[in-house]
């Protein structure tokens, strides 16, 4: 994770520096409409949320289930390691501000829980703990769907999600 100047606060899991955090980044990996091109990347390069900056892309070095669900199509990272595909996405380092703003962004813990889990980064040659949004209740059925190894909101699925701003 960060380097030896890092703290992490063991109530949020957020990063803290030695007089603030302001020169401490946290990996986070997105795989669905937090990525390049898709619907919210926007909030990720917008400076009043915090500061983040990209990494690489990048895959769970373990499975998991991505699945497409919910009424306004969703991507949803169900937290089954072992199960689904090595899901590609992009790392981002994130201050504390951008973190504390994803984990409302999320709704986390309600929604989504921020846990951490493991990633192949291009280019790197060890892999790289993150920070995830994974779905932290879901009902039994959604373990059926479809498992995705890539998220396109406009992919061939044709489960177009639906934006914040239009539900």
């Amino acid at each position: 994770m960060p380097g030896p100047e890092c703290k992490w606060s063991a109530e949020s899991g957020a990063p803290r520096g030695p007089n603030d955090s302001s020169g401490c980044l946290a990996p986070v990996f997105v795989y669905g409409t937090l990525k390049t091109g898709q619907p919210n990347h926007r909030v990720l390069l917008d400076g009043a949320h915090g500061r983040a900056a990209f990494r690489g892309r990048a895959r769970t070095l373990e499975p998991y289930p991505l699945v497409i669900a919910g009424e306004h199509n969703i991507p949803r990272l169900l937290n089954l390691p072992g199960r689904g595909h090595r899901v590609a996405g992009e790392v981002y380092e994130v201050d504390e501000r951008m973190l504390r703003f994803l984990d409302e962004f999320e709704d986390c813990p309600d929604m989504y829980q921020r846990t951490r889990l493991r990633v192949a980064l291009e280019g790197a040659r060890a892999p790289l703990e993150c920070f995830v949004y994974t779905t932290a209740t879901y009902p039994p059925e959604w373990v059926h769907l479809p498992y995705l190894d890539d998220y396109d909101s406009q992919g061939k699925h044709g489960l177009r999600y639906h934006p914040r701003e239009n539900r």
